[in-house]
């Protein structure tokens, strides 16, 4: 494995001889203008050598007529009406057997897992392309430092994980990473610089996510600087299309790769090999499966499953007529309650079908989000708008759910495996991941018979860390902990390895 390189185009115009030179950039300026955007190129003939290469791998990206097709689909037409959600329904879901769930069927679901792991039929996949700008973190988010005790990164708590379960299940658990083309080289050099956390780099593959250029609402592609356009990542649904085009899906396929276990960074709590969630996604022959929380209340910011018709699908939680966002069952509990966590498995062969350019009728929508998009002037002058100037285009994974064959819902404990870290503060945030994971690691160790203090909430009054090698889930941590030939003082700063 290892990295791949950032995709590009026909390569440094540095290295072009002038006649090649001469005759590539022409092929340049006839595309872009008859797309009708031969703005882009209205400071070519300033810029140097360096300069041009920079813009010239940018249009290299661009589908320009994606670009017009978009444009016209969702800003110059728009929706004919808004779709209606009133013959919504919830969508069912596998519940836990604490939950009421089947007890024999987890255990079923549990064994086959196990035995896709110890196949080689499971890969795990990291969307990991964002900075920790709204962390306050200079840096690709996968490096931002999360546990409570040994400091360690987002990175490290996921291959410590699956390091954990290539020893459990004696066989290596292929880790595919999605980075963006602004922390793709930081990314590659973090891992190296800290040896991949022990995991061997023959089994990490790194290839970047692909970018989706800004218009203004006249459909013209914005310029973020005289040398380059205004790019931006295009959504995590993009991961689909970008584990095809970066090879990925060929080597899955040569190596026997049967299932990828999608989960994105920002998420410590996540298990990147769940043997029953594998299982049960096996054993109902599903090509795409996801995981729940039950949402905590009406106005919690997670998209929702629901069934319309026969098709299961995720409404964004903005997109929930609040009538229905608040509706209430006969018990009192919320009508919809299945929060999407962006946790799923997807058959290799089904993302291979919708990642192909031969089906455009399988392709993922593109949507729209307005946005305020720094750019420049006709002179060439900075312009950081005051109000909503442009239009990004972006795809949702959870829309390709529709698309698959039997697709199924499984429950998770969000005390257990959902804790993102998306805010400074607050809701989502640093501390509330830090906090959790305290909680977690309290409740192992009072169900292994530990005495911990703790408050009304569960939050220990000394700061403790597991780490993901010695257990990585409450099973596996009571049996590991109650085989130690003697058990260690729990203390203030204790880290369990």
């Amino acid at each position: 494995m290892g990295s791949a390189p950032v995709a590009g185009g026909v390569g440094s115009i540095e290295t072009l001889t002038m006649e090649s030179h001469k005759r590539l950039e022409s092929e340049l300026f006839n595309r872009v203008q008859a797309a009708g955007q031969s703005g882009l190129l209205r400071f070519w003939s300033i810029l140097d050598r360096k300069s041009q290469e920079r813009l010239w791998s940018d249009l290299e990206e661009v589908d320009f007529e994606e670009i017009n097709r978009l444009f016209i689909e969702l800003v110059e037409v728009g929706p004919a009406v808004r779709e209606d959600l009133s013959a919504l329904e919830p969508a069912l879901y596998i519940s836990l057997p604490e939950a009421g769930g089947d007890p024999a069927a987890w255990a079923e679901a549990a064994k086959a897992g196990e035995h896709m792991v110890r196949s080689g039929k499971v890969a795990a996949f990291t969307v990991a392309g964002g900075q920790g700008t709204r962390l306050g973190f200079d840096g690709p988010k996968g490096t931002f430092p999360i546990t409570p005790v040994a400091e360690k990164s987002l990175f490290e708590v996921l291959a410590g994980k699956i390091r954990a379960s290539s020893f459990q299940f004696r066989r290596p658990v292929p880790w595919y990473i999605m980075t963006s083309r602004e922390n793709h080289e930081e990314t590659v050099h973090y891992f190296d610089n800290n040896g991949y956390f022990g995991l061997d780099r023959k089994t990490v593959r790194f290839f970047s996510q692909g970018r989706m250029p800004a218009v203004d609402f006249n459909g013209r592609i914005l310029l973020s600087s005289p040398d380059s356009a205004a790019m931006s990542p295009d959504g995590h649904g993009g991961s689909l299309r970008a584990l095809s085009r970066s090879g990925a899906l060929e080597e899955m396929a040569r190596e026997g790769i049967e299932i990828i276990s999608y989960f994105q960074v920002d998420n410590p709590l996540v298990r990147p090999v769940d043997p029953a969630f594998i299982g049960f996604h096996r054993l109902r022959r599903s090509e795409m499966s996801s995981k729940t929380v039950l949402k905590t209340c009406p106005e919690e910011k997670v998209g929702v499953f629901c069934r319309q018709g026969e098709r299961v699908r995720v409404i964004e939680y903005s997109d929930l007529p609040e009538e229905l966002a608040r509706a209430s069952d006969v018990y009192g509990r919320l009508r919809f309650p299945a929060g999407s966590i962006a946790i799923h498995l997807l058959e290799r062969t089904f993302v291979e079908r919708m990642a192909s350019e031969d089906a455009p009728a399988l392709r993922l929508p593109f949507h729209r989000a307005d946005k305020k998009i720094p750019t420049i002037d006709w002179e060439g002058r900075p312009l950081n708008p005051a109000t909503v100037n442009g239009v990004k285009f972006e795809m949702f994974v959870f829309d390709a759910i529709p698309f698959a064959r039997n697709p199924i819902i499984v429950e998770t404990d969000r005390r257990e495996e959902f804790s993102p870290v998306k805010n400074k503060s607050g809701i989502d945030s640093a501390e509330s991941c830090r906090v959790d994971q305290l909680r977690r690691w309290a409740r192992w160790l009072r169900a292994a018979g530990e005495a911990i203090e703790c408050d009304a909430t569960g939050l220990p009054k000394m700061i403790i860390e597991v780490s993901p090698l010695f257990a990585a889930d409450e099973d596996t941590f009571v049996r590991k902990w109650l085989d130690l030939p003697g058990k260690p003082e729990i203390r203030d700063g204790m880290v369990v390895e």
